[in-house]
């Protein structure tokens, strides 16, 4: 670790003694956030020979002096939200503004009553219960600095508490605006999601950034699905082009729970996913899929894990990159099957198409199989445009850029189909075609 990536993680620890001085917590979390800020200071930032993060050089992130974001007043976060097509969605939502909650551009109006829906803040100093028995119980702060990073510097998020048989009729939308300032910035989002057994939901998770300096996102999110329950969550990564943004997302299930998780990532200069389901009940079944559609310079890191505990589970993972310019993907996809993970199906693809002969895709399916009866497949394609298709729509009379739109567009709605929301897939095909459009 060079002297200065050393000082500027040694920052960290000095903003995480300010906040234990400003902010005063119940014993049981800030003896979590002291245990967090000691993994991440003996972890440090990760770098290139860590296997983990062989092909995503996270030194940018560790080489800026990031300060906490500052509150800001929620009035002008309209103005650019409304370019968004993420931004207003027909359900109840929480807008957090510089990671605090903006009460005023939040709406809960159309949630069943039985259904809590709050600032993780509040439920924290309200001394729920809920939140101190499943808060950081999922997320791994012992091996994830990013992770460890959030967990110490707790303050806001989301809390979303579904009980038992009950079922949602709209999503749950949870949306994160940074208004970035003159000097680069950092927000740690926290969202406890907990869903009761026989109960069915939909949580959409999004992130949005305006503004040209750069700024970082580090969010980790921590759902338990409970027995016989269904679960469909969708993330949106829309950040600034100058924008870093690390994720966590744990998704655990409980016997006979299905959960449907799906992945969109359009911006950031810098972006990594960490995202896992654990299939810890008999009978579960889980989904993991995702699209990423980069230009210029970007970068997006997508790693996956698909941790088969129990017997008589499935999943399925189907990914796609859209890769032009210069820009970077990575993925690796990981299905574990454990030794009493008898009866196991599991099947993962990573589908890839390079629009660009500078752009980069590092691919890596993997398995780790401990159990002697199952039923896995794995595998990854990387290509370009079929020419005989773009052909075909020039010969109809459809202009070349028109028509590579199209094609492109066409791959990725291969896994936009697969989302369940009518009124957010359409919107989300929309924004992926204007993108692919404005590259070309």
């Amino acid at each position: 670790m060079t002297t200065a990536i050393k000082e500027h993680q040694d920052v960290y620890l000095q903003s995480f003694r300010q906040l234990e001085q400003r902010a005063k917590a119940p014993e049981w979390l800030a003896r979590l956030r002291r245990e967090a800020i000691e993994s991440f200071m003996e972890l440090g930032f990760p770098t290139t020979r860590n296997e983990e993060w062989k092909y995503t050089n996270a030194a940018p992130i560790a080489r800026t002096v990031f300060e906490p974001a500052p509150a800001v007043a929620a009035a002008p976060a309209v103005e650019f939200m409304a370019k968004s097509p993420f931004a207003e969605m027909d359900c109840p939502r929480l807008v957090f503004v510089n990671g605090r909650l903006a009460a005023d551009l939040s709406s809960l109006d159309s949630l069943a009553a039985e259904v809590k829906v709050m600032s993780l803040g509040k439920a924290i100093a309200d001394g729920s219960s809920q939140v101190e028995e499943h808060l950081a119980r999922y997320a791994d702060c012992a091996a994830n600095p990013f992770a460890a990073l959030n967990t110490a510097f707790i303050e806001d998020g989301a809390l979303i508490d579904i009980p038992k048989r009950l079922e949602l009729a709209k999503p749950i939308y949870l949306l994160y605006v940074t208004l970035a300032g003159p000097k680069p910035t950092v927000t740690h989002p926290r969202n406890l999601i907990l869903i009761g057994g026989e109960s069915q939901a939909t949580v959409i998770e999004g992130y949005l950034g305006f503004g040209d300096s750069a700024y970082l996102t580090n969010a980790v999110t921590e759902i338990a699905v409970g027995e016989n329950s269904i679960l469909e969550y969708v993330k949106l990564e829309g950040e600034s082009a100058t924008a870093f943004h690390t994720a966590t997302v744990k998704i655990h299930q409980a016997r006979n729970a299905s959960a449907h998780a799906t992945t969109v990532a359009l911006g950031a200069r810098l972006a990594r996913e960490d995202t896992t389901a654990a299939l810890d009940g008999e009978g579960g079944e889980a989904t993991l899929n995702g699209i990423y559609v980069l230009t210029g310079e970007q970068h997006v890191d997508n790693h996956t894990t698909l941790d088969h505990a129990r017997p008589h589970c499935a999943s399925r993972e189907l990914y796609k990159g859209i890769l032009d310019g210069k820009s970077t993907g990575v993925f690796n996809g990981k299905i574990i099957v454990r030794p009493d993970a008898q009866k196991t199906d599991s099947k993962q693809s990573n589908k890839n198409l390079l629009l660009s002969e500078e752009a980069t895709i590092n691919t890596k399916p993997q398995l780790e199989i401990y159990a002697d009866d199952v039923k896995c497949t794995h595998g990854a394609t990387v290509g370009q445009i079929d020419a005989e298709a773009l052909f075909y729509l020039r010969s109809r009379g459809i202009g070349q850029l028109e028509a590579r739109s199209l094609l492109t567009a066409a791959f990725a709605n291969d896994v936009l189909d697969k989302i369940k929301y009518s009124r957010l897939r359409e919107r989300l095909k929309e924004a992926v075609f204007e993108r692919l459009a404005r590259s070309a």
